[in-house]
């Protein structure tokens, strides 16, 4: 039986601090936006203020899916690719019959047009399911954006850049058809240990590590090549600490995926530029279906082989009437118990769990973050608004954090997540930048936190090395506290949000609201 979707949030945990008082700056910061939101409504006005806003980073982010459609049609038409008129999908030259060359959509608008469609969700009918559209666009473009890894990487960060955004988790899988190869030569075996030690053989498994480095060392070189790395002139993406998340693919053989995840824990225990792994696909296909209890079996299997790397996995990307009742009953908590994933992305079926009260609790107990990408759940699903568990998970105390998914494909940024959010649900100032701050401090990227404590509990305080100097506080950060940004990644980027977001409250809080 699928559990009341109206039950009552859990009170405050007896052992919660009031959050640390607003400041000043945050203050007159709130009243701008307030301002601008309802007293003197002013769209352009608010779109500056989101675009503006320091953002953190973004846990949730496809690569090839991030990159905006009109270039990769830019990079098919200068490889001299050739578009299937049928399918409207990228294929190899010559441009034979049944083909046109996509250097034609540099003058035929209506190709053009016809391209973007195909490609992403524009121009998509917002009162029809995009479920199938949505999917089926990355079968259209993929060629693209796979011979170009490194151009690609670069106008994604600089498309982060801009949104003032300091980090960027995003998911890749080099090597992945070797994964295959090896997976298929290998075959199945219910015994997990046993089939790990048959990838081991002989080296195979390292084979396809040492594949996988060095295609992304050509991507890295790619990419510095792109955005001018290095030099006098260099792109703004350069200036963003970039980290990689391996994708395993949850709809190929049960080999395939124990393969893939086996790579990709791999390389997060030898290569510091990939952190962790995680399942793609549609969640709702049927293979999908089918193995998904098995797949989270092999995920914690993996990673007491493999207890360095980092495990985020998709679940509960589903809705009813998408799957049967009884597949919207235990995603979540499967992947939360039984694979042990330290982040959720999606996370979007959860009232309709068994017990999903306790899944809840449970992952604010062990601060699980849910990775919420708002645009893709609306086009996908269908659910946004009072539909959308955002306010249920907050209510419980489970850390949230803003995300994009595919805003190439979807046609977003993370502003108007953002600006989504806060128009929504009524969110202030405040608690925009703690959802900043939640998407840093929910990073896979290593090294000690800038701040102490659960945050999401009790507000975000500094770590004792550097209290009372953050910036703003009109001290430089003394010995103890400069050691821990120069030690750990993940407090020299936290460090750059707090300073961003001086500079943005010192803007926008002496920002007269517009008449």
């Amino acid at each position: 039986m699928l559990t009341c979707l109206s039950a009552a949030p859990p009170a405050a945990a007896a052992s919660a601090v009031p959050p640390p008082p607003l400041t000043d700056a945050e203050a007159r910061t709130d009243a701008y936006l307030a301002s601008v939101r309802t007293t003197a409504p002013d769209p352009r006005a608010l779109r500056r203020f989101f675009l503006k806003l320091p953002k953190g980073g973004d846990l949730h982010n496809h690569l090839f899916g991030a990159v905006r459609t009109e270039y990769l049609i830019a990079l098919a038409a200068e490889d001299g690719l050739c578009i299937d008129t049928a399918t409207l999908t990228a294929v190899v030259p010559p441009c034979g019959p049944g083909t046109r060359p996509a250097v034609d959509a540099r003058s035929d608008r209506d190709f053009r047009e016809a391209i973007l469609r195909a490609w992403s969700m524009y121009d998509f009918p917002p009162d029809q399911s995009g479920h199938d559209h949505f999917f089926a666009t990355f079968d259209k473009f993929g060629l693209v954006p796979a011979l170009h890894p490194g151009k690609v990487l670069a106008e994604v960060a600089d498309s982060v850049a801009a949104q003032h955004q300091f980090y960027l988790e995003t998911m890749v899988n080099p090597a992945s058809d070797r994964a295959e190869q090896l997976a298929d030569e290998v075959g199945w075996d219910p015994d997990l240990a046993a089939l790990h030690a048959r990838l081991l053989d002989g080296g195979r498994l390292d084979e396809v590590v040492a594949d996988a480095r060095r295609a992304t060392d050509d991507s890295d070189a790619g990419f510095r090549a792109a955005a001018r790395c290095g030099t006098d002139r260099p792109r703004p993406g350069c200036r963003l600490t970039v980290r990689f998340v391996y994708q395993a693919f949850r709809g190929e053989s049960r080999e395939r995926v124990f393969t893939e995840l086996a790579l990709g824990m791999r390389l997060a225990e030898r290569d510091p530029r990939f952190l962790a792994v995680n399942l793609v696909q549609p969640e709702d296909g049927p293979v999908a279906l089918a193995d998904y209890t098995l797949q989270m079996r092999m995920v914690r299997y993996l990673h007491t082989v493999y207890p360095k790397a980092h495990v985020t996995l998709h679940a509960g990307e589903l809705r009813p009437g998408l799957v049967p009742p009884e597949d919207l009953r235990f995603h979540i908590r499967e992947a939360v118990d039984v694979a042990g994933a330290e982040r959720i992305g999606h996370g979007v079926d959860l009232r309709h769990e068994d017990d999903w009260q306790r899944t809840a609790r449970t992952m604010a107990a062990r601060r699980i973050a849910v990775e919420v990408p708002f645009t893709s759940n609306a086009q996908i699903l269908g659910v946004r608004g009072a539909a959308h568990p955002f306010n249920t998970y907050r209510s419980y105390g489970v850390p949230v954090v803003l995300a994009t998914d595919d805003p190439g494909v979807s046609r977003t940024d993370i502003s108007h997540e953002y600006q989504y959010a806060a128009e929504t649900y009524g969110l202030t100032y405040p608690e925009l930048k703690d959802l900043a701050r939640a998407s840093l401090e929910y990073a896979f990227l290593p090294g000690r936190s800038l701040w102490q404590g659960n945050p999401t509990r009790d507000g975000y305080r500094p770590a004792a090395a550097c209290a009372g100097q953050l910036p703003g506080s009109g001290r430089a950060p003394g010995a103890e506290c400069r050691r821990l940004i120069d030690a750990s990644p993940k407090a020299a980027v936290q460090w750059r949000e707090e300073a961003a977001s001086v500079s943005f409250e010192r803007a926008f809080g002496r920002t007269p609201a517009p008449n």
